[in-house]
């Protein structure tokens, strides 16, 4: 709970996430609108991100978002996102880390779970419910798990998906597992 919460607390942690999705970002737009090949034009979200430390930049709770310049495209374009899950309030990182804590917990320990992190007891229970039901039923999660030899234990999501990225130590493991994740980014439920 400790390196969960350092991590989570972590402003420089935060602020690699934010440059990454700049890349993201920049890559997406470079490459045009994927429609017409039109050049995209900055259309950014507000977002209100729950679950970051205090004092990060201004641009932190903007999610990044192009719309196609050619009259009668417009398509939208939201690139990939390491910061956030979808639709989901609060960031990617906290959605992981917290959930793959609540993975087999009495229900007594994920209340003092909820109180540590200041995440309600039902937005638990809804993290688990979009872990185990929406996300194993989603296409990305039905072929990526194909990858992984032996099968990555879906009941014990997403700490079993955690352990299967090897890294030297908890921040680049969360980093490789969200990279995994990002294509969940873009999808509007999350999956």
């Amino acid at each position: 709970m400790a390196m969960c919460q350092a991590l989570l607390c972590d402003k420089r942690f935060h602020q690699l996430l934010l440059q990454f999705d700049e890349d993201l970002a920049a890559s997406t737009r470079a490459a045009g609108c994927p429609r017409c090949g039109g050049v995209l034009h900055s259309a950014c979200y507000r977002r209100k991100p729950r679950g970051a430390p205090r004092g990060l930049e201004p641009q932190y709770s903007q999610r990044a978002s192009f719309c196609c310049a050619v009259d009668g495209c417009r398509k939208r374009s939201t690139p990939r996102s390491l910061r956030f899950l979808g639709r989901k309030v609060y960031l990617a990182a906290m959605v992981v880390l917290i959930s793959a804590m609540c993975c087999g917990l009495t229900p007594k320990r994920v209340s003092r779970l909820a109180q540590a992190v200041s995440v309600p007891r039902r937005t638990l229970e809804r993290w688990r419910y979009w872990w185990l039901q929406v996300f194993t039923r989603s296409s990305f999660w039905k072929a990526a798990a194909a990858r992984f030899m032996p099968s990555v234990n879906s009941e014990a999501l997403p700490a079993s998906l955690l352990e299967r990225f090897s890294a030297v130590d908890a921040q680049d493991r969360l980093l490789a597992l969200l990279r995994f994740l990002s294509p969940v980014s873009t999808m509007s439920d999350g999956a």
